[in-house]
This record gives structure tokens, sequence and C-alpha cells, in this order.
């Protein structure tokens, strides 16, 4: 995805969930964690294969994300 090159999703890796490239660390478990209240330092502590730049591009390619149009659902 060229709008998100840190971002990767395969269907071989985590089920085809958004991950930072070349890890298995998913953009929900980002999300979550900040959710939950913890910091960027504790995220990058916790994982020490991120960076910061990694952090922010799972914020920015869900926000994207958030920003699509919304599909109809089924009746």
């Amino acid at each position: 995805m060229a709008k998100h090159p840190r971002i990767e999703i395969n269907p071989a890796v985590m089920v085809g969930k958004p991950v930072i490239r070349g890890t298995r660390i998913t953009v929900e478990l980002i999300l979550r964690r900040f959710a939950d209240g913890n910091t960027l330092a504790e995220i990058l502590e916790d994982h020490p294969r991120l960076t910061a730049e990694d952090v922010q591009a799972a914020l920015t390619y869900a926000a994207d994300a958030m920003a699509r149009p919304a599909k109809p659902q089924a009746a």
C-alpha cells in the first residue's frame, strides 16, 4: 500500500490484519494500547522493534481507514 508503506496486509500474517511491516504487531494492538491509557514510551518499551514512526504510521492508517465511507450492512 503506497500511501502507508510501514503497514502491511498479508493473509499469512495475523490472519490479514494490518501490521507494522516486518512484524506481527497489529495496528489494532497499538490502538488498544493507547485506548487503555498507555503512553508512547510504554508501548515502545514493551515492543522494542517498534519505532515512534511505526506508531505514527499505525495511527495515520487507522484515521484513513475511518475516513472511508462505511459499507452498507445487509438488512
